[in-house]
């Protein structure tokens, strides 16, 4: 038995250390060498050099004189992030989607676009369609003070235009560019 135990705990030793120590800290060596800002986080930074998010996940943004992101499942919580698991026919979700969709269409600016109401399968998706973001002009135009020809020049600046897929728009780079834009 001890001829068996000997070489099952040696190999046990030896494949931790390669599967959990070296080879972790090649990846992470090569990430940070090769793609530094995706390997740190994808951090978005303020004027002031301070983080304010991250471009890959969804932030809630309080107020009407900011643009909304995609709802979340998840209340924009990375640790419980995932979708609702609500079955299109579930009443609740056709509640709470109509109640959204009737909050927003007080505004009177057209048909309330679907990623303003729908959660995404993660519930942390940074991004809307550029119509999703142009729904929104009206209101915070009248909350800044600011034409909204500005805003919808602001919001064409930030439209991305992936190899694949529709073109989005990054919600927190939108807001910071704001920001700054009012200051």
């Amino acid at each position: 038995m001890l001829s068996q135990l000997r070489p099952a705990l040696s190999l046990l030793a030896l494949m931790t250390l390669i599967t959990g120590v070296a080879y972790p800290l090649t990846v992470t060596g090569i990430a940070q060498v090769v793609f530094p800002e995706q390997a740190n986080g994808s951090l978005v930074y303020d004027a002031k050099g301070e983080v304010r998010g991250s471009a890959l996940l969804a932030q809630n943004f309080d107020g009407p004189q900011w643009f909304q992101s995609r709802p979340s499942a998840a209340g924009y919580t990375t640790v419980a992030s995932g979708a609702s698991n609500l079955a299109p026919s579930n009443p609740a979700l056709a509640e709470r989607i109509n109640k959204d969709a009737s909050r927003l269409a007080s505004e009177g600016h057209g048909k309330v676009p679907m990623a303003l109401v729908t959660t995404s399968g993660s519930g942390l998706d940074p991004h809307l369609p550029p119509g999703a973001a142009r729904f929104q002009i009206p209101r915070i135009a009248a909350e800044r003070g600011l034409p909204a020809k500005t805003l919808e020049r602001l919001v064409e600046q930030h439209i991305e235009r992936p190899l694949v897929g529709p073109a989005v728009v990054n919600v927190l780079a939108l807001n910071t560019a704001l920001n700054e834009m009012t200051r």
